[in-house]
């Protein structure tokens, strides 16, 4: 498709299931994406860390060749910030393996959310990665595979940077 003036919209409404992550980014993860950044300010409880850590792993599996990844999130205000740091420390540490360095950092202002990618797309999705609803128990359709997982009602907004103006 061309990068005419692009932006489209997607709604994932209520309950709706075929939107893992692959299904929403794939299209947009072309071969020359080698860096990502990940503005989410909730990027903090374990459901929440393990949604990045799905989005890292559907960037390592590939087409494309990703080298760089930067998060921009917030602490966790409670007791779980040790938790939060060494999870993300954790899945820093593992991407290493795949030659990938992870940039994190944290902002106490942060409220967007958006992910880039430096081919030029930008995706804003109103609930950031944290759309999926809790699955029903740990052995339910849907618990692993986040394509049958049923999501909550939100908007995706997919823009081409050529065309949003520069701040």
């Amino acid at each position: 498709f061309s990068d005419g003036k692009y932006h489209k919209q997607i709604r994932i409404e209520e309950n709706a299931t075929g939107f893992g992550y692959e299904k929403l980014f794939q299209e947009y993860l072309t071969e020359i994406v080698s860096e990502v950044w990940v503005e989410d300010p909730y990027i903090r409880h374990v459901h929440q860390l393990y949604n990045f850590l799905r989005f890292c792993e559907m960037l390592v599996k590939g087409p494309c060749k990703v080298k760089t990844i930067h998060l921009l999130t917030s602490y966790d205000e409670g007791g779980g910030r040790n938790q939060q740091i060494s999870g993300l420390e954790e899945i820093q540490q593992s991407l290493r393996n795949y030659g990938v360095t992870l940039n994190i950092a944290f902002s106490s202002s942060i409220h967007d959310r958006e992910i880039r990618f430096n081919n030029g797309w930008m995706i804003k999705i109103g609930r950031g990665l944290d759309y999926f609803k809790k699955p029903q128990g740990r052995f339910s359709i849907g618990y692993c595979d986040f394509d049958l997982r049923p999501c909550h009602e939100t908007t995706v907004d997919v823009f081409h940077t050529k065309h949003t103006k520069k701040m």
